[in-house]
């Protein structure tokens, strides 16, 4: 069975991070090239005349990777993503089904994305939401990965408190989900209050271009969650419903 759930999760994911990367061609694309090039203009601006014209090739055709190869590599990374994801995502289904959240296949799939979305992409997206070239510190790019990274494991940990509250609070089900939601923002918000603030956007850059960026970026992993939580629901429950009636079929009278 976790053999069945994990090819699943491989299959669905990798075809969500397709539909994900198209999602952030279309929206996403545009806005880096944006980027992209108010970094070169303000680098030959600053820069001397040889230096200058180094610069503006530094993500143009001469790049030890090209613009058309890094747009053709977003498919292969979504993809990527996808795979592994799907991989994680089935794994823990398995352990999930039965045990907590909705009986139905599908409902618990549609739970459990929306539940990964706001814990590991949501969370720290608030706190350190993704920027375009040109804006960040290169200096500081290890720092700020281990502030990410530490925002995704107190998502994850206040999903899990959460989880455990709700389990143990046996009143009507409205208490049940205010008590979750209340574990759940607890140690959210006191992550967000206590974890130092990272504010690398340079003076004069475009605030629209920089809101369109962070708006694609949300809007791919919306998309890829969507996309995995209701195909890998609809596959899990139409293959729950061809279980549930072999038995039938195999004592009906001939």
């Amino acid at each position: 069975m976790v053999r069945t759930f994990l090819v699943r999760g491989l299959l669905v994911g990798l075809l969500a991070g397709l539909i994900a990367g198209t999602f952030a061609f279309a929206f996403g694309e545009p806005r880096v090239d944006a980027a992209i090039a108010l970094e070169e203009a303000a680098a030959q601006a600053e820069a001397p005349e040889p230096a200058a014209e180094e610069a503006g090739h530094s993500h143009g055709e001469e790049a030890e990777v090209s613009r058309p190869a890094q747009r053709a590599g977003l498919f292969l990374a979504t993809g990527l993503y996808g795979l592994a994801v799907g991989g994680v995502f089935a794994l823990v289904f398995a352990g999930l089904r039965g045990r907590v959240g909705p009986r139905s296949d599908g409902l618990l799939a549609l739970a459990a994305a929306g539940t990964a979305f706001v814990a590991v992409i949501l969370v720290p997206f608030v706190k350190y939401p993704a920027n375009p070239p040109a804006v960040g510190d290169p200096d500081t790019i290890n720092s700020r990965t281990v502030l990410y990274l530490v925002m995704i494991l107190v998502g994850l940990a206040a999903t899990a408190i959460a989880v455990a509250t709700a389990r143990r609070v046996t009143a009507d089900p409205w208490a049940r989900w205010v008590a979750a939601v209340i574990a759940f923002l607890v140690p959210v918000g006191a992550a967000w209050a206590l974890l130092p603030t990272v504010d690398e956007v340079a003076d004069g850059f475009p605030a629209t271009l920089l809101w369109e960026f962070r708006l694609a970026s949300i809007g791919t992993q919306l998309v890829f969650w969507a996309a995995f939580g209701v195909l890998f629901g609809w596959v899990s429950e139409r293959a729950a419903r061809r279980t549930s009636d072999v038995p039938l079929s195999a004592t009906a009278p001939s």
